[in-house]
C-alpha cells in the first residue's frame, strides 16, 4: 500500500517545488519533502517482495514518467499561466499513469502451482479408429502405462475418446523430451501434451464488508454482499416478481471444483447430487463457489443468489481437484465431459493455471464438445496479475473468462487481465462472503468468486431461454454490463437485471 501513495506523494512534492521555485523558503522546503519522499519510495521498491529484474523495471518506468512532468515544469518556467497548462498536463497524464499502472506494479504473484500429474504425465491424441497398441515400442522402450483417457457419451462428436493417458516411471522422467519426440514420431500419433497439473489457493478476505441494503428478501448474510448493490441485483428481484418470470428449464450448473457439501442449510434446497463422492468439501473452496452461484434465496438463512425461486436453477458438484486442492488438465477434462454428459447449462470452473502449451488442444476439444451438448463453459481468469491468454482453461477459446473487480470497480490487484481474450466479463471477486462446509459461512477474495457469479447468472438466463450459445450469452452481458474503472482490463460488470430484461423483451 505504501508503494502507490509514496510515488503520488513525490509527484505532488515535485511540482510544488516548481510552482515556489522563486520562494525561496518554501522551494527548500519541498525540495526536501520531494527527496525525503523520494528516498521512502525508494525503499519501499526495493523491500517489495517480487522478482529484483521487476523492481528495477518499476523505478526506470517511474523515473521516466517524473522527469518528464519536471521537464514539463522547466519549460513552463516562472510563467504562471505556462505552469498551469503544464500543471493540468502532467495532472491528467499522472492520473491516468497512476490508475492504470501503478497499484498493480509491485504485487506479488501468487504461486502458480506448474507441474505434471504424477500417475500421468503426457496426454496423446491417437488418429481416429487406432488402437493404443501404435504405442507399443515406446512404451516397451521407456517402460511406460498407456491407457484410454476420457470417455464422452457422445463419442461420434469429438475425438476426446481417441486420447490417451501416459504413465511415466520415475526413473525415466529425464527422458520426457524424448519420450515426447519419439511419440511424435508414431505416424497414428496425432498430437502429445503434458498432463499439467495445477493448485488452487483460496486467498483469505482482509475484512467482511457491512451494508445496509436489504433487496426486498431476508436471507441474514445479505448485509455482507457488496457485489448485490454493485449488480443492481434489488433491480433483478424486482424483474422477476413483476415480470412473473417463470423458466422454460430448471438449469443444473455444475461446479467443477473441491466437492461440494450438499446437506449446507442454505444449498440443499437446490442441490441435485450426481455421485454420493462428490457431495462433500473437505477443502470447503467448492462450496463457496456453490453458495455463490445458486444458494437458496429468500429462505431466512445465509446468503442468496440470482434465482428468486427454486425452479431457475440446481447445483450439482463434480471432484475435479483433491482434498488439497490439487486437479490435473485429465482430472478437469473428464469432469467437463461428465458434467456435460449429465445435461448442465453451465460449467463452473473456479481454477486454472499458467500452461507451457503454445495450443491447447484437449481443453479446446472438450470446450468444444460441451458446446455441442448445450452446455456454456464459465471460468476464472487467474489470480497472477497477469494476460488470462496464457492461463487455462480461461485462455480456451469459448470459454467465458471472468476477471474480478474490487468493491471500488477497479480491477482487484490479483485478477488476470482479459484484454486479449475473446469472451472476458467482470464480476465482484474481492471480500465475497458465502457457504463453506457445515452450514458455515466465510469471506474468500477471487476470481474463483467472481466465475460462479457469472455461472449464475448464466443458469438463470439459460432457465429462460436453454437454446443459448456462449457466445450469445456474452454478447448479451457485454452490451447489458456496466464499465469499470479499467474495463479494457476487466471486461464489463455484470448487471442481472439488465441481461434478463434484454432477453424476454427479444424473446
Amino acid at each position: 500500500m505504501l508503494y502507490p501513495i509514496l510515488y503520488g506523494a513525490t509527484a505532488i512534492s515535485l511540482g510544488l517545488w516548481y510552482f515556489y521555485q522563486r520562494d525561496e523558503s518554501r522551494s527548500r522546503l519541498f525540495q526536501n519533502l520531494f527527496f525525503g519522499l523520494f528516498a521512502a519510495y525508494l525503499v519501499t521498491v526495493f523491500a517489495a517482495q517480487v522478482p529484483f529484474g521487476q523492481k528495477l523495471s518499476v523505478l526506470f518506468r517511474d523515473l521516466v514518467v517524473l522527469s518528464v512532468a519536471g521537464l514539463a515544469f522547466l519549460w513552463a518556467g516562472y510563467q504562471k499561466r505556462k505552469f498551469y497548462i503544464a500543471a493540468a498536463v502532467v495532472s491528467l497524464g499522472l492520473a491516468w499513469f497512476y490508475y492504470a499502472f501503478i497499484p498493480n506494479s509491485l504485487t506479488e504473484t501468487p504461486n502458480v502451482t506448474q507441474s505434471y500429474e504424477p500417475t500421468a504425465e503426457l496426454l496423446v491424441e491417437l488418429a481416429e479408429g487406432e488402437s493404443p497398441d501404435v504405442l507399443q515400442a515406446v512404451v516397451y522402450k521407456y517402460n511406460l502405462t498407456a491407457k484410454r483417457c476420457f470417455e464422452p457419451a457422445a463419442a461420434d462428436v469429438t475425438e476426446l475418446d481417441d486420447y490417451l493417458a501416459v504413465d511415466i516411471p520415475s526413473d525415466q522422467l529425464d527422458q520426457v523430451s524424448s519420450i515426447i519426440a519419439d511419440l511424435q514420431q508414431i505416424p497414428q500419433v496425432d498430437w502429445v501434451e503434458p498432463n499439467e497439473q495445477i493448485s488452487i489457493a483460496p486467498i483469505p478476505a482482509k475484512k467482511q464488508p457491512n451494508i445496509n441494503h436489504r433487496f426486498g428478501i431476508d436471507d441474514p448474510g445479505l448485509q455482507h454482499l457488496w457485489g448485490f448493490e454493485a449488480m443492481k441485483v434489488d433491480a433483478l428481484y424486482k424483474l422477476t416478481r413483476n415480470a412473473k418470470l417463470q423458466p422454460r428449464q430448471k438449469a443444473l450448473i455444475a461446479i467443477l471444483d473441491t466437492g461440494v457439501d450438499g446437506q449446507h442449510e442454505d444449498l440443499k434446497g437446490h442441490y441435485r447430487s450426481l455421485n454420493p463422492a462428490d457431495d462433500n468439501d473437505p477443502k470447503g473452496h467448492g462450496t463457496h463457489c456453490a453458495g455463490i452461484a445458486g444458494a437458496v434465496s429468500n429462505n431466512g438463512v445465509g446468503v442468496a443468489s440470482f434465482s428468486l425461486g427454486d425452479d431457475f436453477v440446481e447445483i450439482t458438484s463434480i471432484k475435479v481437484l483433491n482434498a488439497a486442492g490439487m486437479g490435473s488438465q485429465r482430472s478437469i477434462i473428464n469432469g467437463m465431459i461428465k458434467a456435460a454428459d449429465a445435461g448442465a447449462a453451465v460449467i463452473s470452473l473456479s481454477l486454472g493455471g499458467l500452461s507451457n502449451q503454445k495450443r491447447e488442444r484437449a481443453y479446446q476439444k472438450a470446450v468444444d464438445y460441451a458446446q455441442k451438448k448445450g452446455t456454456i463453459v464459465v471460468a476464472a481468469a487467474g489470480n497472477a496479475n497477469r494476460n488470462a491468454k496464457n492461463f487455462v482453461p480461461a485462455g480456451v477459446d469459448g470459454v467465458i473468462s471472468v476477471s474480478a473487480i474490487d468493491q471500488e470497480l477497479q480491477r482487484a490487484v490479483f485478477s488476470n487481465y482479459i484484454t486479449d481474450l475473446r469472451m472476458g466479463i467482470a464480476a465482484p471477486g474481492v471480500n465475497i462472503y458465502s457457504t463453506t462446509p457445515g452450514s458455515q459461512y466465510a469471506t474468500y477474495s477471487g476470481t474463483s468468486m467472481a466465475a460462479p457469479y457469472v455461472s449464475g447468472l448464466v443458469g438463470l438466463l439459460k432457465s429462460l431461454d436453454p437454446s443459448l450459445t456462449a457466445e450469445e450469452v456474452h454478447t448479451l452481458l457485454e452490451q447489458t454490463g456496466k464499465n469499470t474503472k479499467n474495463t479494457k482490463e476487466t471486461g464489463k460488470l455484470i448487471q442481472p437485471h439488465a441481461a434478463v430484461a434484454a432477453l424476454i423483451s427479444n424473446s
